[in-house]
């Protein structure tokens, strides 16, 4: 514990910055996390002593045999569809974050097999700012994509990307250096390439776009939020209000222990009426959430979709 605390401590040494603010809540949150990891080691274990090693080893293949194939037969469905249409089952899509920087993929889908490459190329190169990504955050992003447009209820799990290749250049926004600062890349940029993905699948229209991380504080404590928005419609739905879409799938704090544990009153918390957009099917509403600061607090926020608003279909 000792080593730990000063390496959440050891940031304190450059000017400018900080150790952190609560270091017992860091160390109650890294243990609650060994918990839950002893107590996932406690029901594999209980699963392997009822029904043996080889059995529960084989749920697993079968469990992520199972997502591969449900993989492949959506490939080659949507593959054929887009063969029909324009004689290639390739699809393309391209989006930009605020600054310009663009992400770009291409799929090209082997309709025989029902394997696929996803090819960033063309993709912007990596930024002074902190919307870099690593590369896992992307493997994530096209993860999540591939069991949303199954249709089946799989767990998700490892299986759905075997048929899959996925080639980024390196440097690039999606596989940055080893220095490059990436904070913005889960929670920004990560958005952004699930709306590509899902637009080049032609899925759905895009969400909010970002996770609207809300922080403030003083020396004293730091909070933090990452606060809802819309989904996009879809073929033959409207998209859902006031929801946390793709990687904000988090829950807000409840407004009556947000204002008991810091010195702050929650003014309005509502529904953006009419933000989601028209058309047949409209997006989701976005959200208006005021924060009355009671005493002196530092703000941040780190946001996207200020400049470039979400596409429709």
């Amino acid at each position: 514990e000792s080593a730990l605390t000063e390496a959440l401590m050891a940031p304190g040494q450059y000017p400018g910055s900080s150790g952190t603010r609560l270091l017992q809540d860091n160390l109650s949150d890294l243990k609650a996390q060994i918990a839950a990891n002893h107590k996932g080691i406690q029901l594999v274990s209980e699963l392997i002593d009822q029904y043996g090693l080889d059995v529960v080893q084989a749920y697993m293949g079968h469990i992520q045999s199972n997502a591969e194939v449900a993989v492949r037969d959506m490939l080659k469905v949507i593959g054929a569809r887009a063969f029909e249409k324009t004689g290639r089952s390739s699809l393309f899509a391209k989006d930009s974050m605020d600054d310009g920087s663009l992400i770009q993929l291409k799929v090209d889908i082997d309709t025989t097999n029902g394997e696929a490459i996803f090819d960033f190329e063309g993709t912007g190169t990596e930024v002074w700012g902190n919307i870099n990504a690593p590369r896992a955050v992307t493997m994530s992003a096209i993860i999540y994509c591939l069991r949303c447009l199954v249709g089946h209820d799989i767990p998700l799990n490892q299986g759905c990307l075997n048929p899959v290749t996925v080639k980024i250049p390196p440097g690039c926004l999606l596989d940055p250096s080893d220095n490059a600062a990436v904070v913005g890349g889960n929670v920004l940029t990560s958005q952004r390439i699930v709306d590509v993905v899902l637009l080049a699948f032609e899925a759905c229209a895009a969400s909010q776009g970002c996770c609207n991380n809300i922080t403030f504080g003083d020396d004293n404590f730091g909070y933090y939020e990452t606060v809802a928005g819309g989904s996009g419609a879809g073929p033959s739905w409207h998209g859902r209000s006031g929801v946390h879409v793709h990687m904000t799938n988090t829950r807000l704090t409840d407004p009556e222990i947000l204002e008991r544990r810091y010195p702050v009153v929650l003014n309005k918390f509502s529904l953006a009426e009419g933000s989601g957009g028209e058309g047949q099917f409209h997006g989701g509403d976005g959200v208006v959430r005021e924060i009355i600061f009671r005493k002196k607090l530092d703000l941040s926020v780190l946001t996207e979709r200020r400049v470039l608003s979400p596409y429709g279909l």
